[in-house]
């Protein structure tokens, strides 16, 4: 056998013991039901950090429209980048779990759907909170340019809430379901992308703000009431939650809700005068 078949076969024998030792280390360590919280959280953290750096590498070699941004459009730019990835990911997760996953099924388990988890749930949450952790440190080090007082507000209240479903394994399936609302963030970032781009008068701009009305209403309007009344359907068992969990699933949903009517109600009369505009031409 020659030197070169030799050697050829050390390498794989080390690539094939590196990777048995990267299955424990993820089997045994990273997704191992103690630890999950805490590697999940750190896992969302980091690759915020990843988007972030994706998002300007390919933004400075693909947008006439970044190059010529300011430092802070650049970092909102980024920014906004994290938040889209984010929102994509914890929405189809949350509408799985919601609807159809049997994990929260009545009619598969007879256990409290309100004490219900797994590992890939868990794993779930642990990863928003990283997100929102990581973008409560943006507002912060940039504020209020990168979001004032609301989003801070925002960002507290579903990072409790998120966190403390986590690490009690209480209420998750209505912290999905609340999660579901992230749904909207893309097309609000969309918006934003192209109002920074100079097309807030093209046809994109005015048919992404009637996608931004019609998602709002579905998933930060009808959901939190559709929500509110599996709560009233299953109080039997929210009542058996600790009392910060109780207090949990109703002030936190009451918070954002009033919140997203506010917002509503600025996105309203933002479609009425794009589309009045719209008219004139």
């Amino acid at each position: 056998m020659s030197a070169m078949s030799t050697t050829s076969l050390q390498t794989i024998g080390a690539i094939k013991s590196y990777h048995h030792q990267a299955q424990h280390l993820v089997k045994n360590y990273l997704l191992a039901d103690p630890f999950i919280p805490y590697t999940s959280v750190l896992t969302g953290i980091f690759l915020c950090k990843v988007v972030y750096d994706l998002c300007h590498f390919i933004s400075n070699s693909h947008s006439k429209t970044y190059i010529i941004l300011t430092k802070i459009q650049r970092i909102e730019w980024n920014n906004r980048g994290i938040s889209t990835v984010h929102a994509i990911f914890i929405s189809a997760l949350s509408l799985y779990f919601v609807f159809w996953s049997d994990l929260f099924s009545d009619r598969w388990h007879n256990d409290l759907v309100v004490f219900r988890s797994s590992r890939l749930s868990s794993l779930g949450l642990g990863i928003s909170i990283g997100y929102f952790l990581a973008d409560l440190g943006m507002i912060f080090w940039k504020y209020p340019s990168l979001g004032g007082i609301e989003y801070i507000v925002h960002h507290s209240l579903s990072g409790v809430a998120v966190a403390y479903s986590l690490f009690s394994g209480e209420g998750q399936l209505y912290t999905y379901m609340v999660l579901i609302s992230e749904i909207t963030t893309p097309e609000i970032n969309l918006r934003w992308y192209l109002d920074t781009a100079g097309m807030k008068k093209s046809l994109a701009y005015v048919v992404n703000g009637v996608f931004i009305f019609l998602a709002w209403l579905v998933a930060r309007i009808l959901l939190f009431i559709y929500m509110f009344y599996h709560v009233y359907l299953h109080y039997n068992q929210v009542m058996r939650m600790h009392i910060f969990g109780y207090v949990l699933v109703f002030g936190v949903p009451a918070a954002l809700g009033v919140m997203n009517l506010i917002w509503f109600g600025k996105i309203v009369r933002g479609v009425k005068k794009t589309l009045a505009k719209r008219c004139e031409c």
